[in-house]
């Protein structure tokens, strides 16, 4: 059964950028800088290169989502 972030993200790329992570949470680029810099998002670094795997991504959204009672 998939998640509903994992849902949302089907479309995503497998490797984002700081900027596909921008535009898919709709954040500005000090906030996603922020994000990873702080260790609440992890991500890869390559040299001077930022890259979040969308599993990360999945993880981070799952930490801090809101949970509503269905029933």
């Amino acid at each position: 059964r998939f998640s509903a972030s994992e849902v949302m993200l089907e479309k995503v790329k497998d490797v984002l950028t700081v900027r596909d992570l921008c535009s898919v949470l709709q954040i500005g680029r000090n906030t996603a800088y922020d994000l990873v810099n702080s260790g609440q998002l992890k991500c890869i670094r390559i040299k001077n290169c930022i890259r979040i795997p969308k599993q990360y991504l999945i993880e981070y959204i799952q930490r801090n989502s809101i949970q509503f009672n269905t029933g």
